[in-house]
């Protein structure tokens, strides 16, 4: 079971955040040791873009992506969105992708507080349309309305994807991707997801330190956990989960 599988992409992870202070580069060691050969750090405001960036120039085996999170904008005025949205549009030349950001049903329950969530979102939108950068979406109990906004953009990743099967389809014939995080190891609907989910439009990832498929903190390195039991639920090897997730990932960020 520890025996690794080699290519994997973590299409969407946090080793900025603070939960890794202590061990980051031993984190990181350990997911490269267990086949993940990149990893795609995601911001969610002002300072963890900053660090996204500052990872990525330092390993040249971590990516970043530049958002603006729908849980990090509550309280804030026009003047704080507007530097955000600058420092996103400044520095998108050493980004893959713009995101993550979107909107969070589950976390927000007040309707003046959604419309503010989709006001931003539509910013970002626009944003992601004028770079031609890929968007990657956040939509926690939001599947739907997500996807009603975006559907004039071409490239899109629905991030840790935990909606319907029939939102999922629609996203699908889009073009757009659907990312399964690693709380599909914890998960029958998610299971479900990824026996249906086309293997050309699936993308994987930890949201790490988040959705650990064991106790405690996730890592990157777990990602190994998802990728084979999706082997499993498709009756494929871990290999070729492995194998066309990345080559999906590569595609949808223009990796070469």
């Amino acid at each position: 079971m520890n025996e690794s599988v080699q290519g994997i992409i973590d299409s969407h992870c946090h080793l900025d955040f603070k939960q890794f202070n202590k061990d980051r580069e031993i984190v990181m060691e350990d997911a490269r040791k267990s086949g993940v050969v990149r990893m795609i750090n995601s911001g969610v405001d002002y300072s963890t873009n900053q660090k996204s960036l500052e990872l990525a120039r330092k390993y040249d085996f971590i990516d970043a992506t530049l958002g603006l999170s729908p849980n990090t904008i509550e309280g804030q005025n026009e003047p704080e969105i507007k530097r955000r949205l600058e420092q996103i549009e400044e520095n998108a030349g050493q980004a893959l992708g713009i995101g993550e950001a979107g909107l969070d049903y589950y976390h927000c329950k007040d309707a003046g507080s959604r419309e503010h969530q989709a006001e931003v979102f539509r910013k970002v939108i626009d944003l992601a349309k004028s770079l031609n950068l890929p968007l990657v979406i956040h939509s926690r109990d939001a599947e739907q309305p997500a996807l009603e906004m975006v559907k004039h953009l071409d490239k899109v990743i629905f991030h840790c994807y935990s909606g319907t099967l029939v939102t999922m389809k629609e996203a699908v014939d889009r073009g757009f991707y659907i990312s399964l995080a690693t709380n599909i190891c914890r998960s029958s609907h998610h299971q479900i997801l990824a026996r249906n989910v086309p293997l050309d439009r699936l993308l994987v990832e930890t949201d790490s330190p988040f959705l650990s498929p064991r106790r405690g903190r996730n890592e990157p390195s777990f990602i190994l956990d998802s990728v084979r039991l999706i082997a499993k639920i498709r009756g494929i090897e871990p290999e070729e989960v492995a194998e066309k997730t990345a080559e999906n990932t590569k595609r949808i960020y223009n990796i070469r």
